[in-house]
């Protein structure tokens, strides 16, 4: 008997280390700043080094991991994660240009979070386990447990060592992708096609259900980043709270109504119907966006925000689902090509909320309004999709 126990606990480590990846340098700009002299225009290119870079790894995925091999590629990812946490600890002293020895950190270990964001969900979807979207949706949730677990460990580490110690703690994350690499070299790792029988990108961009499920994966990329990066400023500026009970009020707490949601459905997916679901908390989604673009309430407002992470739950891991079941064949390039449509959203939503706030007067009310379009869109397509695979469904009956 294989044991696939052990592919499911490879799998929840490696969304932890990609959890570890986005959030923690992060919380250690201003100090880059500070202690290495770098400009805040440079500090922002390490968040957009570190999207691009996954872009980059979605596109190679969806070309070259099945002529390499899942499990090549996914020992690689926590190789690549564990050396580029290290490498944050150790290139800025080494190399005589700290902000570069960041960046080659940075994109280091955004090639293992790519690798990892990319075959995780076609790793778990091959395992014959049963209710295939609960158990995706309870996969995915260990993205926000570790988002979580790297903020409230962070903040009490620096409380109890102080930050000038941050090294330690990159290398103490390193440990979980360091282990990982055993788990994944060892665990059963399954294909969910036969070999060159999977579907190509071009027959995929092909098929008009397969768009929908791009634009819907970029709509929830942007409603949850949106909010997720913006919460923090939010509470602070629009909200009036202070910086530290903005940071725990807002990012924290989305994060843990995220994980709230997937695990939901995970528990009891099989009680419920993944569409019926997604529908809810799609409009669940523009609620808590108009709740906070328009209410003048701190309290609602909030209660908006952080409702919101439960709202969009169910989005990234639900489109995948759908998506498995309406393209069986759809192989590595249809994992890949989602994904890199979430990271699309997820880099552009921010940005487009940030700049219609400019627009207004730094409003972040405004810029929130603004990204009502992401949970409009998503809605619309969400519904669009449902019919489609139905009108699908009944023809496959019909012959």
């Amino acid at each position: 008997m294989k044991n696939y126990k052990k592919t499911k606990l490879a799998c929840y480590l490696g969304f932890i280390t990609q959890a570890v990846a986005a959030n923690f340098a992060p919380l250690l700009f201003l100090k880059f700043h500070t202690d290495y002299n770098i400009s805040l225009g440079n500090i922002a290119m390490i968040s957009t080094s570190f999207f691009f870079t996954q872009l980059l790894v979605d596109l190679f995925c969806a070309k070259y991991v099945d002529k390499i091999g899942y499990r090549v590629c996914i020992v690689a990812s926590e190789v690549c994660s564990a050396a580029g946490l290290v490498g944050l600890a150790f290139l800025p002293e080494i190399i005589p240009s700290p902000f570069i020895g960041i960046i080659i950190s940075v994109i280091l270990y955004a090639i293992g979070s790519g690798l990892i964001e990319v075959l995780g969900s076609p790793i778990m979807e091959a395992c014959p386990f049963e209710n295939k979207e609960a158990t995706m949706s309870l996969l995915h949730s260990f993205y926000c447990w570790g988002a979580v677990g790297t903020i409230l460990v962070s903040t009490v580490f620096f409380l109890l060592f102080g930050i000038g110690n941050w090294k330690w703690l990159a290398v103490i994350f390193a440990l979980i992708p360091a282990i990982n690499i055993i788990n994944f070299a060892t665990c059963p790792i399954e294909s969910l096609v036969e070999e060159g029988q999977g579907m190509g990108i071009r027959k995929l961009f092909s098929n008009p259900m397969f768009l929908i499920a791009i634009v819907m994966m970029v709509c929830s990329g942007a409603s949850e980043l949106a909010m997720a990066q913006w919460a923090s400023a939010y509470a602070e500026s629009a909200l009036g709270f202070s910086k530290a009970v903005g940071d725990i009020a807002g990012p924290c707490m989305f994060a843990v109504t995220m994980g709230i949601s997937r695990v939901l459905f995970g528990k009891a997916g099989d009680k419920m119907k993944l569409n019926r679901f997604m529908i809810g908390s799609g409009i669940l989604c523009f609620v808590c966006y108009l709740l906070a673009s328009f209410s003048e309430n701190p309290i609602i407002g909030l209660a908006g925000c952080i409702v919101c992470g439960f709202s969009v739950g169910i989005m990234w891991p639900g489109t995948i689902s759908i998506s498995s079941k309406a393209f069986p064949t759809g192989g590595t390039a249809m994992f890949a090509l989602l994904a890199m449509a979430g990271d699309l959203g997820g880099s552009i939503g921010p940005a487009i909320v940030g700049r219609g706030a400019d627009m207004f007067g730094g409003s972040i009310h405004v810029g929130m309004r603004i990204g009502l379009l992401f949970p409009i869109t998503l809605c619309f397509m969400l519904f669009l999709f449902n019919i489609m695979n139905n009108n699908a469904n009944k023809q496959k009956w019909n012959l």
